[in-house]
């Protein structure tokens, strides 16, 4: 298992990772709707201090990996009625992904 660390993403361009299904109090950058969806690593964004504690005037460190993480519309939506080409991408910090190498 990979250790992260600022230096070290968990994960890879085209990797495939979950999203953890959560609901703790306060301010969170997951949208509910994504929660428990699997996609794919689009690609790394770097390292970021932490928005949801940052949020609450806390410093956010230490900083955490960001992904862009792509969804198909046909896996997000029970409906949707558009080419199943559609992806809709997302970023995403680290702790909210779960994966193999999680």
């Amino acid at each position: 298992m990979t250790e992260a660390s600022p230096e070290n993403p968990m994960y890879q361009t085209g990797d495939s990772v979950g999203i953890i299904v959560a609901h703790p109090p306060g301010h969170r950058r997951v949208p509910n709707y994504i929660k428990g969806k699997t996609g794919v690593i689009e690609r790394y964004c770097g390292a970021f201090a932490n928005p949801e504690e940052r949020a609450y005037g806390m410093q956010g460190l230490p900083k955490r990996h960001l992904y862009r993480v792509r969804f198909n519309q046909t896996d997000i939506w029970e409906d949707y009625d558009g080419p199943k080409a559609d992806t809709l991408d997302i970023e995403i910090f680290e702790h909210w992904l779960k994966g193999d190498k999680s």
